[in-house]
């Protein structure tokens, strides 16, 4: 009997950091080959046989990929990174989030639009590219006592977020790559900013944290304080339909509540982080990812198996 062959996994990323580090360690314990790549680095190609060139797997694709991070630049570099990950899947590997799910959540307006649909309670938001019906929003959300976040609509980590308070506080249409994405501030009782990330893996919410700042913005990597939370039926079945609505296979889920009691989403997160979350939680997520990868793997193999045999009994 042939040993069975480790599965191969590209880790896609710019560099080895933390979460890096902790799913090679997780895939290694698990006999998988997992390498770091970057997408800025594959290509497309005639040479290869596949018709495309990913460092690291020059004689074969991986069976799987674990998107950690799609980098930044312009429309037709994001574009093209995107188009990797599509090629991958449609070669069978399997891709972990899957293009699509990516494409879904870093866009926010997409994410909302998709929130409304299935009737996930989110803030109210607009988007447009007409500053003047930009401004007439504004002025009308002003008129009505309530306040504005303009939020790029490609973004993360807290980054480009600007507090509306005022008509004309809001940004000209160049300083916002010719998209506005405003959703209504969220009033909370007391000073600073407090919400929930909420972590899904394969449909099921496995972890939260609080997030608490004396600023509005609370992520981590804008001075958010991380602490454990308790995850309630509320937060659960808000997190995992919003995962369930954009085609996540994890995902983070960032949850706020509001001053009458009533818990919005704000986004969903396609390629979270999670080190805040580990730094409060005891289960180590990396293994829970590493599990549900290889079990995803391991079923497309199956499934792959089953139908090569079908074809073999029909000749």
């Amino acid at each position: 009997m042939s040993p069975v062959t480790p599965p191969r996994i590209a880790i896609f990323s710019d560099n080895t950091g933390w979460h890096e580090k902790r799913l090679l360690r997780a895939f290694a314990r698990r006999n998988a080959d997992a390498r770091v790549v970057s997408l800025r680095d594959c290509r497309f190609g005639a040479a290869a046989k596949s018709g495309m060139f990913l460092p690291g797997f020059e004689d074969t694709l991986p069976e799987a990929a674990m998107v950690r991070a799609v980098p930044d630049g312009t429309f037709e570099e994001v574009s093209f990174r995107l188009d990797i990950l599509h090629a991958l899947g449609d070669l069978g590997c399997v891709v972990y989030n899957p293009a699509r799910a990516i494409e879904r959540t870093v866009d926010k307006a997409m994410t909302s639009q998709l929130l409304g649909r299935f009737d996930i309670p989110t803030p109210p938001y607009w988007v447009c590219e007409s500053e003047d019906a930009a401004r007439a929003i504004a002025a009308g959300e002003m008129r009505a006592g309530h306040r504005l976040v303009q939020k790029p609509l490609f973004g993360n980590c807290g980054r480009g977020l600007l507090l509306v308070d005022a008509p004309d506080r809001l940004p000209p249409r160049e300083q916002v790559e010719g998209i506005y994405y405003l959703q209504r501030f969220v009033e909370q009782p007391g000073p600073g900013g407090r919400d929930w990330r909420v972590f899904v893996i394969s449909g099921q919410a496995v972890a939260a944290m609080e997030r608490v700042s004396g600023n509005w913005i609370t992520n981590r990597a804008r001075g958010g304080q991380c602490l454990p939370a308790v995850l309630t039926e509320e937060l659960r079945d808000l997190a995992e339909r919003s995962a369930a609505a954009t085609g996540t296979f994890y995902t983070g889920v960032d949850i706020i509540r509001d001053a009458d009691g009533r818990y919005l989403v704000l986004e969903v997160n396609g390629v979270p982080a999670w080190r805040g979350l580990q730094s409060v939680h005891p289960v180590d997520i990396a293994e829970l990812l590493a599990d549900d990868l290889l079990r995803r793997l391991n079923t497309d193999r199956q499934s792959s198996a089953a139908r090569q045999a079908r074809d073999g009994n029909r000749r």
